[in-house]
């Protein structure tokens, strides 16, 4: 009997017992204690956090970026090795179909902020030059390097850190040694029982659970404020905190439906539903837009990523303006570092039955592709019709306004105001299907198993959709706030996936030996 199959007694019942209480209170503890703080003085957390945004930024940025590198290089050479025929999960064959599979890995991390940055990122970089390239802004030789940076921030080392060696770990002790589905099991291999049996273990799950609703309440906020100028600018319905509200109140019921309906139905609907859609703009862009400029523009830009991919993904304070790698390459590295432990167990849980070399090249390769490809479409077309003069966005994205930037390059797309609409729809989606997943991810940290009581599924859903309401309440520039915090919890999380450099390696090996296939 499953989850899905308990009676509602006993499933309300369960709440309390099927959650870690170290976790539970810890991380309740965290949103009451940085929500309280933020109404009692929301310059002095701002100041405080920014503070510490900075100082990580400076001094621990190098770090992430070389645990990323090593990270997906690891990754690679895993798959390729005889240890990637051998499948995960103890199971003969996948448990879930490709296209289902592959769209739940897709949404998840796009959906996580993707969206939001895939139009206006690429044209930020086009109007400000990036430090590891030397062509003139706004001209058309600042194209293919404005692109190339913004495919350095989604790209394959984003998305191996993601899914990779830590989900590997998490496999072998979960499916292969019965330990628990949680992000503590990613040190079992290197401090045994203790960690798995103590509070220490309780500890290690609740920073990351805390890493990850910073990192989901700020696009679960933004999307609000996105929707809400959205539909002023498309439609003129107001553009003020009562929208945002209904827009919070819709987004959270489609995601807390489809969390506790779990993994086969909810979950892979709106995933599949949310591809589907993707596609269906995406054709339409490329075939009724700019095409041979987005195709050539693709082509000279990848070929930017590939040549002068250490460049990028190796620029420090040193050679480029602090400020730059503070608000991108190590806010974003950062960040992806915070996500990692629960996409990992997400990942292992949808991934059981595939091979190891399936999972990698899914996550690691395939993904970030397709990534790109969103992120030529949107933003190539945007800096298409910037370099036109359709439009002139150099001093919104100067401010950071993204959900300017979106909206304007979606209304110069072919459709126009039913384009951005659709667009506006597909955000929405996207950002419900990282919720439904986080929600379903948070839910199996606290329950250390892969089939957690639907209502808490809800709960954990349900809280992030509360703190983002009372945050933007206060102002959207709290949910910013939050999403800087992110930054400070990478530091503990980075040394909690670091052993996976090399027991994410061992895992494999010792799955392929096992299976007889190494």
């Amino acid at each position: 009997m499953t989850a899905e199959t308990v009676p509602a007694e006993g499933t309300r019942s369960r709440l309390l017992t099927d959650s870690d209480p170290v976790v539970l209170t810890l991380t309740i503890g965290f949103i009451l204690l940085f929500v309280s703080a933020s109404v009692l003085d929301s310059d002095y957390v701002a100041s405080l956090i920014g503070n510490g945004f900075t100082w990580t930024a400076k001094y621990l940025g190098s770090f992430f970026q070389v645990l990323l590198l090593l990270t997906f290089f690891i990754a690679i050479g895993t798959a390729v090795s005889r240890a990637g025929a051998a499948r995960l999960g103890g199971l003969d064959k996948p448990e879930i179909g490709r296209f289902r599979w592959l769209s739940m890995i897709l949404c998840t991390l796009l959906a996580g902020g993707g969206v939001f940055f895939a139009a206006g990122e690429p044209v930020y970089h086009f109007v400000v030059s990036p430090p590891a390239f030397d062509a003139e802004a706004g001209t058309p030789a600042a194209t293919a390097p404005a692109l190339a940076q913004s495919f350095t921030h989604w790209g394959f080392l984003a998305w191996a850190v993601l899914g990779s060696l830590t989900a590997l770990v998490l496999s072998r002790a979960h499916y292969g040694q019965g330990k628990p589905l949680q992000p503590r099991t990613l040190l079992y291999p290197v401090l045994g029982e203790r960690v798995i049996q103590g509070r220490l273990g309780g500890v290690v799950d609740a920073f990351c659970v805390i890493a990850v609703v910073a990192g989901t309440v700020g696009p679960i906020g933004f999307l609000a404020t996105q929707m809400s100028f959205g539909l002023h600018e498309l439609f003129g319905i107001a553009d003020g905190y009562g929208t945002q509200l209904t827009v919070l109140v819709v987004l959270a019921g489609v995601y807390m439906t489809s969390a506790m309906s779990g993994l086969h139905k909810g979950i892979q609907l709106l995933s599949r539903f949310n591809v589907l859609l993707a596609l269906a703009i995406a054709a339409v862009i490329l075939v009724f837009g700019p095409t041979l400029f987005l195709v050539n523009t693709y082509t000279q830009s990848m070929g930017e990523y590939v040549s002068s991919f250490f460049a990028m993904a190796t620029m420090t304070s040193e050679t480029a303006p602090d400020w730059w790698m503070k608000w991108w390459t190590v806010f974003f590295f950062a960040w992806f570092i915070g996500y990692t432990p629960l996409m990992a167990v997400f990942v292992s849980r949808i991934s059981r039955g595939r091979t190891i070399r399936e999972m990698i090249v899914a996550v690691a390769v395939l993904a970030p592709v397709a990534t790109t490809v969103w992120f030529t479409l949107l933003g190539g077309s945007g800096i298409y019709h910037q370099l036109a003069g359709t439009f002139d966005l150099t001093e919104a994205l100067g401010n950071f306004q993204f959900d300017v930037a979106t909206l304007t390059v979606a209304q110069a797309l072919p459709g126009g105001t039913w384009m951005a609409a659709a667009i506006l729809l597909l955000t929405t989606i996207f950002v419900a299907t990282t919720g439904d997943s986080m929600s379903y991810a948070i839910a199996m940290v606290g329950a250390g198993h892969d089939e957690p009581n639907p209502w808490i599924r809800v709960f954990w859903g349900g809280a992030m959709a509360l703190m983002a309401a009372i945050l933007l309440y206060m102002g959207a520039g709290q949910i910013g706030v939050l999403q800087q915090f992110i930054v400070l919890t990478a530091i503990p999380v980075s040394l909690i996936i670091l052993p996976s450099l090399w027991t994410g390696p061992k895992a494999a090996m010792a799955m392929a030996r096992e299976q007889g296939v190494a």
